[in-house]
């Protein structure tokens, strides 16, 4: 520094947002005297960025990011704690390069203990072309597998964790989990591979007087051979896990070793390849009839025994007696004894080696049947191309080695994919040469001598390495036995690798770990499904099963890479140049065609059990977001799909209801009517688009955590309710403005509603809200103006929750043509379990001039071609004169509003009203006099005045009930001053009209106001006609649907005027009295039924 005063502020941010200020300097102290001037020499942060110094107090500064990049240390999960339990200091950073890091590990588990024991044998069976067909296939797959690999490491920093978490971080939770867990299981079962080739080394190579069960030479010791592997390789297993849970530092020790006897019983067979060619080895020979093997006890193979006597040949093919006939092919192929290693290039041996000699089991030559009892060595499993890939391919496998210590890297993006590419390069110009070397070495029938019988149990790969056989024995079982370590170490961590990412519930307790951060209860798991693999005891039958597993894995890596480039995501840049998305499409199109091609049913199984795990993951967990390329895809997919709706609108024969359900939020932010949703899931049972929305009022700026709360407590009800749809809230200053911004801005594209659900109003006479029915009515009106469907559900606490069912009927009062829509949603309804066993019947009107008859005829003809089942009811409404009753309901009505209306002048003017109209009532009959309470009461309150404060919704109800007992008051006292002998069930006479009611004599005039008009008001004649419509309707309604469990009905259209608002209130409630469930039906406007197929 220049010496100048100086103070550095650090804030530091820790993950639940909250800041940590440090300060360190060396400046003036902080009681120095402040100066009236700006000091721009200060090296003040806050100073020198004070434009973004409200932005310094809550996010970090760059520098403070670039020094915790550099800093960046992954560890394997488990490692810390196991340093840290121990007492070491944990480091920094590891410091492996890509050849002890990478390289050398890939290459100790890819050449595993096939290379030994069945590569050979392959040769044989399918000849040098196929079997080099065989391998490249399944290296170029690997290959292909790599480079994938490579793009997705060098696309930002690996962490530990390795392919696992390359893989389920591009993939998502459900893919990454559900292949994750197939990873693990084939790398268990690779270990059980493993234990198994090590057995089969041991016992039929190294040490077959450890046998315990028997012979285990022919195929009738095949069945020896298997129980004395499970045996054996139970033990192994056992010796095995005690090493890797009591330390895994000698595991690590031992892959060393492991690792160099592998690659020096590589040198030796290929030195040997060469020897050969040179020096022709004089052993072993093998006993030949023509293209048959055969291994008689007593070694001789030759026509007859000496001086003509009976060898064992002869007794099995001719008989006792030395002028016996013989079989035919005996007689044609006189047994010989030829050398079975002629030679690298010796004798043509390359070119009669070329082509496939494929057998079925128990045959001892191609397409001709063996017979063991004669000495002949026969195929113990039927061998074809595709049998040989499955066995073959988990010899490729292993190339996630490196990946797996990601943790343990310099510089993971640099070092995996130069380490696997290179590996695997090797390893397989290993593979592709020894099927030349060993077609163009050995004799056919040998190749295909699987166990070495005919050699007396030797192993072909040591009987033609150099110098000494046991180089390659010792070597092969010390190799396999490291790789089975290898497995049985990294099994268990990849496990709670996937426990700890939580996105599979149930592997919970495969989480935890011992003091020395070893993960115990993963081990012993490990242990329990090697085991299995154990027990099956064929090498041939558990290699098939891990080839599944690993193809499974390398699938989806290859489509990983290629989702994300075809996607084009933002955070997709590899740093490795020799990517392309054809190779990741060419390398997954071999995956899938080496499953089926291997074992379709295999392939089949695996597929059903990743599917299974991931549908659970989906079901039970994923609750991760790591930013994977599946949700790219399915982002690119709707949009898509959007785009493809845009096009054009539904054809009728696809329509179906696309709800929005507009629900109110009570003061816990909680649905009032939750009932509204679970009808909204009954009626779309999980079909279809449903959204849920809410208006809170207020200003959104400063109702931001108002609406977050909202939003998840609408998430957590539609979860309740299995609801499976969208949710949105939004904050408004007017309520009737924002619902009506929902129902037109909704949705996206061609993925909007066409139907909205909107509870009723319940008391709304006697609402708290002064405008609760006014929102009601306002956006009805908004649906309406949109051609969309409007669903009223009235009474909605009584319907039925998604745990009931109902029998009964459903009733549909068709009154006018919606559409179709009244026909449709019982239909849709039914569908639902709730609903299914309830029966559906339709009702019409018929007016006078109408045929009755004929239109039943017609609607059921109607209904058969819509393929719906429904009991059809015509009800006949004679036209009838209006009743008393009917009248006196309008006058009600209409003096309540214009009560209302007048509430709203000034509070001197409403007193001298009310005064007015109780000296009136006083005058005229004590009886039906206002008391001095109720009028001190209305007195009190405080009307609506322009200018001045809305009351608070409680006094507004109290207020609606004080003007409805006043115009109760007003409708006795007028009834009293006709005379008691009036009833409200009297009918006019016909041609009368309710303005022609005689004025009584003494009638006494109110004073001057407009509450003491109410008496004077005449019912509009509309209104005593809707009325008179609503009760005949209503009395009809309830006569035939008392019972029913959901009566569906035509809803009136809203009146155009905003004067009428009351009156339609009214009438809707007239409409439904006495009824339990309504759902009141109002049609978009356009046909959602029809007839056609």
């Amino acid at each position: 520094m220049d010496g100048r005063d100086f103070q550095v502020r650090y804030v530091k941010v820790d993950k639940a947002g909250s800041e940590e200020h440090l300060d360190w300097g060396n400046g003036p102290s902080k009681n120095t005297e402040a100066s009236p001037f700006i000091d721009l020499e200060k090296d003040d942060p806050e100073t020198n960025l004070a434009l973004y110094e409200d932005e310094i107090h809550r996010r970090p500064v760059v520098s403070t990011i670039l020094q915790g990049l550099v800093s960046y240390n992954p560890v394997q999960p488990g490692e810390k704690e196991h340093q840290q339990g121990e007492g070491k200091k944990v480091p920094r950073k590891n410091q492996l390069g890509t050849l002890i890091g990478v390289y050398l590990p890939c290459l100790q588990n890819i050449l595993g203990v096939l290379l030994f024991v069945r590569l050979s044998w392959i040769v044989g069976m399918a000849g040098v072309l196929e079997a080099f067909i065989i391998v490249f296939m399944c290296c170029a797959t690997t290959m292909l597998t790599a480079i994938s690999m490579s793009a997705i490491a060098t696309n930002g920093i690996v962490p530990a964790g390795g392919s696992y978490f390359m893989i389920s971080r591009s993939l998502g939770p459900e893919f990454g989990g559900a292949v994750g867990l197939l990873f693990y299981l084939g790398t268990t079962f690779a270990s059980a591979m493993y234990i198994l080739g090590a057995v089969e080394i041991l016992l039929t190579y190294i040490a077959p007087q450890m046998v315990l069960f028997g012979t285990i030479t022919g195929p009738e010791g095949m069945g020896n051979l298997f129980n004395n592997m499970r045996v054996y390789g139970t033990a192994l297993l056992v010796i095995m896990g005690a090493i890797v849970f009591v330390g895994v530092k000698f595991v690590n020790k031992f892959a060393t070793v492991a690792l160099a006897c592998v690659i020096l019983s590589i040198l030796a067979i290929f030195i040997g390849f060469f020897v050969t060619a040179g020096i022709p080895p004089s052993e072993p020979k093998i006993c030949v009839i023509g293209e048959i093997l055969v291994n008689p006890p007593d070694k001789d193979c030759s026509y007859m025994g000496p001086n003509n006597t009976v060898n064992d040949l002869w007794k099995v093919y001719c008989g006792e007696e030395t002028n016996a006939t013989c079989d035919p092919y005996y007689d044609e192929n006189n047994p010989r004894k030829i050398p079975g290693i002629p030679g690298l290039g010796r004798d043509g041996v390359f070119v009669k080696n070329g082509l496939n000699s494929y057998m079925l089991a128990g045959d001892a030559a191609p397409r001709r049947e063996g017979f063991p009892e004669r000495y002949e060595i026969v195929a113990d499993i039927t061998t074809t191309f595709t049998v040989l890939l499955g066995i073959f391919f988990p010899s490729v496998t292993g190339i996630m080695a490196g990946s797996n210590r990601s943790g343990d890297l310099k510089d993971a993006s640099y070092s995996i994919p130069r380490g696997t590419i290179g590996a695997i390069a090797t390893t397989s110009t290993i593979y592709l040469t020894s099927v030349l070397m060993y077609g163009g070495t050995a004799d056919g029938r040998l190749l295909r001598d699987k166990y070495g019988d005919s050699m007396g149990k030797g192993m072909l790969a040591a009987q033609v390495c150099w110098p000494n056989e046991w180089v390659v024995l010792i070597g092969s079982f010390l190799s396999t036995v490291g790789a089975g370590l290898q497995s049985l170490t990294g099994a268990p961590r990849l496990l709670q690798a996937i426990a700890k990412d939580n996105v599979i519930p149930l592997l919970g307790i495969f989480s935890r770990q011992s003091s020395r951060g070893e993960p115990t209860f993963a081990f012993f798991l490990t242990l329990l499904i090697s085991e299995v693999g154990i027990l099956i005891a064929s090498l041939d039958a558990v290699a098939p099963i891990i080839t599944m597993f690993f193809l499974m894995c390398y699938l989806f890596v290859n489509v990983a890479s290629a989702l994300q480039t075809l996607l084009k995501s933002p955070n997709w840049r590899p740093r490795f140049k020799f990517y392309h998305w054809t190779l990741s499409i060419l390398g997954a199109g071999l995956c899938v065609a080496l499953m089926f091609i291997s074992s379709w049913y295999y392939a089949l199984a695996a597929m059903v059990l990743a599917g299974g795990i991931y549908k659970y993951i989906e079901y039970r967990g994923a609750e991760k977001e790591w930013g994977d390329g599946i949700r790219g895809l399915a982002l690119s997919a709707a949009r898509y799909s959007l785009l493809r709706l845009e096009e054009a609108p539904p054809h009728t024969k696809n329509w179906r209801p696309q709800i929005l359900v507009l629900c109110k939020l009570d003061d816990d932010l909680v649905p009032q009517h939750k009932q509204l949703l679970t009808f909204a899931s009954q009626l779309k049972a999980g079909k279809g688009l449903t959204m849920v929305a809410a208006v809170v009022e207020g200003e959104y700026v400063d109702n931001y955590g108002t609406w977050q709360a909202a939003k998840q407590s609408l998430k957590r009800v539609m979860e309740e309710e299995k609801v499976k749809g969208f949710c949105e809230v939004m904050v408004t200053p007017n309520v009737t403005q924002g619902l009506c911004h929902m129902i037109q801005t909704a949705g996206l594209g061609g993925l909007n509603h066409n139907t909205v659900v909107l509870g009723w109003p319940h008391g709304w006479r006697h609402a708290t809200d002064p405008n609760s029915w006014k929102v009601f009515i306002e956006t009805v009106r908004n649906v309406s103006a949109g051609h969309q469907a409007l669903l009223v559900p009235k009474g909605v606490q009584l319907f039925p929750d998604n745990n009931e069912k109902y029998t009964g009927t459903i009733d549909v009062w068709w009154i006018v043509h919606d559409g179709g829509m009244l026909m449709l949603l019982p239909f849709l309804l039914k569908q639902h379990k709730v609903w299914k066993n309830c029966k559906m019947r339709i009702f019409t009107v018929a007016q006078l001039e109408d045929n009755s008859i004929q239109m039943k005829k017609d609607l059921e003809h109607f209904l058969y071609h819509l393929r719906i089942e429904a009991d059809v009811q015509v009800v006949e409404m004679m036209t009838s004169d209006i009743s008393a009753y009917t009248y006196e309901r309008t006058l009600m009505m209409e003096q309540r509003n214009q009560m209302l209306k007048q509430m709203h002048l000034s509070k001197k003017e409403s007193r001298k009203e009310i005064q007015s109209l109780t000296d009136m009532h006083r005058s005229r009959k004590p009886s039906t006099t206002l008391s001095e309470s109720t009028i001190s009461e209305v007195d009190e309150e405080e009307p609506f005045a322009s200018g001045k404060k809305a009351k608070t919704k409680g006094d507004y109800g109290s207020l609606h009930e004080k003007v409805q007992n006043v115009v109760d008051i007003h409708h006795k006292a007028h009834h009293d001053s006709k005379g008691e002998g009036a009833s409200p069930d009297d009918v006019l006479l016909e041609g009368a009209t309710p303005t022609d009611e005689p004025v009584p004599k003494k009638k006494v005039l109110p004073p001057k106001g407009d509450f003491g008009n109410l008496l004077d008001i005449k019912p509009d004649e509309r209104n005593v006609r809707r009325m008179h419509t609503a009760v005949k309707l209503n009395e009809v309604i309830v006569q035939k649907s008392h019972g029913a469990k959901l009566v569906l009905i035509n809803l009136p259209g809203p009146p155009k005027m905003k004067a009428g608002d009351e009156n339609y209130m009214e009438f809707l409630e007239v409409l439904t009295e006495g009824l339990e469930r309504v759902l009141m039906v109002r049609g978009g406007g356009r046909e959602v039924i029809t007839i056609y197929s």
